[in-house]
């Protein structure tokens, strides 16, 4: 299955039937009336978080999706059948976005939450309605309001509770691959990965999901390599692990090159709790290693891990500390109780 993360759809909602005009005409029954019924509502557009995807592929070879109009009204007071509602199904974590790209319509981060995107027109008045007093036989009727036609964009945040960033070949795949089931490929040429993965990772007996994207490379906010379409995986992450690749001898270079682009590309992201981890280091002698770990704890002003995903050194430590830093992003500050006398 292909992964797919943002799709432009056209919708439609239906319009609403026209209503009847009729008048009742039976035998030994006079003046009869007024009997034309109602027309039926058009159907509704809505979107919907379900179990069991995690792309938006599905959408490629469907762009539109268009409701049909309600049931027009009949005699003999009878109301026309409303259409059945179109239902678009997407993966949990999917932003839906005005056509201007930019307004955010619903974020559809739960199971089953579903929101309205296009309202079906109502049906028109058959001339039942209008009949009064002074009116006794309308010969009129309503037609039905017209549906909504309108264009959006789904874009897909996949939900994980840490999210790996470095630059191609750091090792992120390796050490996913080495920390959960995840089966990423894995390869020693740059761009290895292609699309963003997913991993459940075990830490003493308790589980998260980790997020793998592609590496970044200096310039990506401006479109360079794969550039930072992927980076919208890992804004919903509570941590962001780091990875430098310890074998680089321009460890401070390649650790400024990717916080430069988190914060090119949003400061919000460049402000989420960070973990950095020198990775490799079982091809370091420990002279090398002492060095560069310094240094890149001089460039980060923070504590370094000391991690290989291949000889899975140190790859408990780091994910303990992964684990604390999710924890304490899903803590709530409860607000005060009001004071009371």
């Amino acid at each position: 299955m292909k992964f797919l993360d943002l799709c432009k759809v056209y919708i439609r909602s239906g319009g609403g039937g026209a209503g009847c005009v009729s008048f009742r005409r039976e035998k030994f029954i006079e003046f009869g009336g007024p009997d034309g019924g109602d027309g039926g509502n058009g159907g509704n557009v809505y979107a919907e978080a379900v179990e069991g995807l995690n792309t938006l592929i599905d959408f490629r070879y469907q762009q539109h999706f268009f409701a049909k109009s309600g049931q027009q009204g009949m005699g003999s007071q009878r109301t026309g059948k409303t259409a059945d509602d179109v239902i678009l199904k997407v993966p949990v974590g999917t932003e839906i976005i005005d056509e201007d790209e930019e307004t955010v319509i619903a974020d559809l981060t739960t199971v089953g939450q579903r929101v309205l995107l296009a309202r079906g027109g109502n049906g028109g008045f058959g001339n039942l309605h209008f009949k009064s007093s002074t009116n006794r036989a309308p010969a009129r009727a309503n037609p039905g309001q017209e549906g909504v036609e309108r264009t959006i964009w789904l874009r897909l945040k996949l939900i994980a509770d840490a999210g790996l960033l470095g630059l191609p070949n750091a090792g992120k795949s390796t050490f996913l691959a080495a920390t959960s089931n995840a089966r990423p490929k894995i390869a020693d040429y740059p761009f290895t990965t292609l699309v963003p993965n997913l991993g459940v990772v075990g830490v003493d007996g308790k589980e998260i999901v980790m997020a793998d994207i592609p590496g970044l490379i200096e310039g990506a906010s401006e479109g360079r390599g794969l550039g930072d379409q992927f980076l919208a995986h890992v804004e919903r992450c509570s941590v962001l692990l780091h990875l430098v690749d310890g074998t680089s001898s321009t460890i401070t270079k390649d650790y400024r090159t990717i916080i430069g682009e988190l914060e090119a590309y949003a400061e919000d992201l460049a402000q989420k709790p960070r973990i950095t981890a020198l990775n490799k280091i079982d091809a370091l002698d420990s002279k090398t290693l002492s060095t560069r770990k310094k240094a890149l704890e001089k460039a980060s002003g923070g504590p370094v891990f000391l991690i290989s995903g291949v000889a899975g050194t140190g790859l408990q430590d780091v994910l303990r500390a992964v684990y604390a830093e999710v924890v304490a992003g899903r803590e709530v500050v409860e607000d005060p109780a009001p004071w009371q006398p």
